[in-house]
């Protein structure tokens, strides 16, 4: 009796080592039983699901400071004021994501993103040259911070933000 409860049970072990295998390689293959249907969702690159998380990170936390006053040449790491690119490189650094100190230095990292092309978490650039950074937030909207607002929300398809955009770069994966 003892040799077939031993039997029993490596039998049982080796069926639940199998069902575990099995559970992870359709976990990480990302299939999950995909139909026709969803075959295309499910084939969304895992560098892109990463970004999209990174980028609302990076958005909520710029959010959370809204309002925190402007001051040019503000330090870097200090959250009791910001100038542009002091800014960013705040909430990317945060994030993991390491950014230099000045907007014109900032706007040669990663890669171009056209307007039209532009995603949550990119780096949008303005004047001629460089002199403003701030993060795309969607909707034609980014943060940043200048001026008497500190860091606030703007629309880029707007007023001054439309006629001096210049430039936009992709550093998220």
């Amino acid at each position: 009796m003892k040799i077939i409860n031993n039997n029993m049970k490596k039998n049982r072990l080796s069926k639940s080592l199998i069902g575990i295998t099995l559970c992870f390689s359709i976990f990480s293959s990302g299939s999950l039983l995909a139909t026709p249907q969803s075959a295309h969702a499910a084939s969304i690159p895992v560098a892109t699901a990463t970004s999209t998380s990174q980028a609302n990170s990076i958005i909520s936390l710029g959010k959370h400071y809204m309002g925190v006053r402007y001051k040019f040449g503000a330090p870097s790491g200090f959250t009791n004021a910001f100038d542009c690119s002091s800014f960013t490189q705040y909430v990317f650094g945060k994030n993991g994501v390491s950014l230099p100190r000045s907007s014109k230095q900032q706007s040669q990292v990663g890669s171009y993103v056209s307007k039209d092309q532009l995603r949550p978490g990119d780096l949008v650039f303005f004047y001629s040259p460089i002199h403003h950074v701030g993060i795309y937030i969607g909707n034609g909207k980014i943060i940043h911070t200048y001026g008497s607002p500190g860091v606030t929300i703007s629309d880029i398809n707007s007023g001054w933000w439309k006629t001096n955009y210049k430039t936009a770069r992709r550093v998220l994966k």
